[in-house]
């Protein structure tokens, strides 16, 4: 079966409340995969992609250190089912003795292939089964630089719930985010900062 590798396109709301497209793009080609997932998956797979350094380390975070303590690394996450509306996914998992497939949550999985810098692979029936063509507007795109182009992450762009604030407000409102660990509202105040310097 070939597989066709895919990049982290971007993280979009979803239209059900409190949850986020994550948008997975086919690297040799047009076709994007998206795939919903939680508030806090999202976060967990955005944290690590826009840079955010967090107080105490998530539970994807542990399994990065875990993993590298006892001498394994993931080398790839596969897709490699989609039923009933619910895609499957594993990790191949590898040490000096064996090489292991471990089924996972996608958004985990696809958390984890962040940490660990590893492609995502999915199959050509999946794609041609749940893969679109999207226009861009309101993607984020995590860990990237869109120029103007800001990220919807909410029902307000970060231009509309920022704009009255000072940098110093700002400021404060990035240490409250990351206090409370919502980690999606800290990048979208970091990058209006990072905009205004």
């Amino acid at each position: 079966m070939k597989k066709i590798e895919l990049d982290i396109y971007g993280i979009a709301p979803s239209q059900i409340k409190g949850s986020y497209s994550l948008i997975l793009a086919e690297i040799d080609g047009e076709r994007k995969l998206p795939i919903i997932v939680g508030q806090f998956e999202a976060q967990a797979i955005a944290i690590p992609l826009e840079g955010i350094n967090t107080d105490r380390p998530l539970t994807h975070d542990l399994f990065l250190v875990f993993a590298k303590k006892l001498g394994f690394t993931i080398t790839e996450v596969f897709i490699h089912q989609l039923k009933e509306g619910v895609f499957y996914a594993s990790l191949i998992v590898e040490n000096t003795d064996e090489k292991i497939s471990i089924d996972c949550r996608t958004s985990d999985a696809i958390a984890i292939a962040v940490r660990f810098n590893c492609p995502i692979f999915t199959t050509e029936s999946i794609l041609e089964e749940a893969g679109i063509e999207i226009e861009e507007n309101h993607i984020q795109k995590p860990g990237r630089d869109d120029g103007d182009d800001l990220s919807h992450i909410g029902e307000k762009s970060a231009n509309d719930a920022f704009k009255g604030k000072t940098i110093n407000e700002l400021e404060e409102l990035l240490d409250e985010a990351l206090r409370n660990e919502d980690y999606m509202k800290a990048a979208q105040i970091r990058d209006e900062i990072d905009q205004r310097k």
